[in-house]
């Protein structure tokens, strides 16, 4: 049954310590170079959420070891892969992307299939590219069948990926494994959110493996060996920003531990974008501390790269003295939902003024109320609820579940923000 979630109200300015599990997108990167090293590897501190127990889930079907170790780590050893395997990417995009290369590296039948919204999905280009590179499959949007032989040719490969740097990150993540590494070269509009693809580039040089990324557009990933992998996952960003976008709204301060000081996560880019909105943002070595201001500013930001900020943006947009503009994110039409109309619906619904543009939204401040809001199924979504909520009394967020997504207990941590019991 969906979960009705009553958005709590904040009692006043917000302060408060949240602690914020580990990165999905590093995570699940991680989860695929282990797979494919050449030895076991340790995660630390991984994010144990939906979306990355249904990487492990995947993984462990096609053969790869994946067991808790005592420290709350992951320990990974590789293993033949093989079929007959079923895959349940659930919602995943990084599921339903980064392992049908991996699969293609099996020998037998790997089914891949999800939840119903996630037939929607786009999926072509990277099922599409992996047939140019020798792989056998049947299907062009789930479910569909991977025919794997055991091995991959691979080469070269010319895709558009204007829909979603993923294509672009599932094909680099394996191609090591194939006989002829891989080049992609991408023809299409600007990709999205390459911050993402750089955090795939990084990890796979730090598992030793040659890329060269100095060409735009392209990448080329030598054939060799995957080092096995000890490394410490970092804080999610972008599921800090929810917590943050509370101090920036109540006039409050939060502070997110851990924050790294460098790093390849997209949602480092909240720290610019809460400046810019008129809240006091400082990293120390406690890590990063937001205090809200006594008004938030509106921007006219372009969040082509960081795509994923875009329901917090929109929220904390709803709360600002005057019109924002947000730009570059006309992709996030084929995201976990239509993000787009999304938020344009349930914002309207709740008394704003927001207009689509061709690559993104305006947000009008206007004094809303309280009312139903849908998340779509989409985690981002269901936090954005949550941060409208703190001051528009009587939001009800329809799924807060989905959070978990993501987030592996959101509605307790929003609990424990604004001391209150879960």
């Amino acid at each position: 049954m969906t979960q009705l979630w009553p958005a709590p109200v904040a009692r006043g300015a917000v302060h408060a310590t949240v602690p914020v599990p580990g990165s999905k997108s590093i995570t699940n990167r991680a989860l695929v170079l282990a797979a494919l090293a050449d030895g076991p590897s340790t995660l630390r501190a991984p994010l144990r959420s939906r979306d990355t127990e249904l990487m492990a889930g995947a993984l462990r079907a096609l053969g790869v070891e994946i067991q808790d170790g005592p420290d709350g780590s992951w320990q990974v050893a590789p293993g033949e892969l093989r079929g007959p395997a079923e895959v349940d990417c659930g919602l995943a995009g990084t599921v339903m992307r980064f392992v049908p290369p991996v699969a293609a590296l099996a020998a037998g039948r790997v089914t891949f299939d999800g939840d119903p919204q996630a037939r929607q999905r786009p999926l072509g280009t990277v099922l599409d590219a992996l047939r140019e590179l020798g792989a056998d499959i049947s299907g062009s949007a789930l479910p569909f069948d991977v025919h794997g032989t055991g091995k991959l040719t691979g080469g070269t490969v010319t895709i558009d990926a204007s829909a979603s740097s993923q294509f672009v990150s599932g094909l680099l993540l394996s191609a090591p494994r194939f006989e002829q590494g891989v080049t992609v070269l991408h023809e299409g509009k600007p990709v999205p959110s390459l911050p993402h693809i750089e955090m795939t580039v990084a990890m796979l040089r730090a598992a030793g493996v040659d890329v060269d990324d100095r060409e735009p557009d392209t990448w080329r990933v030598a054939p060799g060996e995957i080092r096995a992998l000890d490394v410490e996952i970092e804080p999610d960003l972008s599921n800090a920003t929810p917590f943050l976008a509370a101090a920036a709204v109540t006039g409050g301060t939060v502070t997110v531990p851990g924050w790294p000081a460098q790093t390849t996560q997209a949602g480092d880019a909240i720290r610019d974008i809460l400046s810019q909105m008129g809240a006091q943002v400082e990293r120390t070595e406690a890590g990063l501390t937001v205090t809200g201001p006594a008004e938030l500013t509106p921007v006219d930001i372009d969040l082509h790269d960081v795509g994923e900020l875009t329901p917090t943006v929109a929220a904390l947009a709803a709360f600002a003295t005057g019109r924002s503009r947000l730009r570059g994110i006309a992709h996030l039409r084929g995201h976990e939902t239509d993000r787009l109309a999304a938020l344009q619906n349930e914002l309207t619904k709740l008394g704003g003024a927001v207009e689509q543009t061709e690559d993104g939204l305006l947000v009008e401040p206007r004094p809303l109320t309280g009312g139903s809001w849908h998340s779509y199924a989409d985690h981002r979504m269901a936090t954005a609820g949550a941060i409208l909520g703190l001051k528009v009394p009587g939001v009800v967020v329809e799924d807060i579940a989905t959070t978990a997504k993501t987030i592996p207990d959101f509605p307790g941590m929003w609990a424990a923000m604004l001391g209150e019991s879960a």
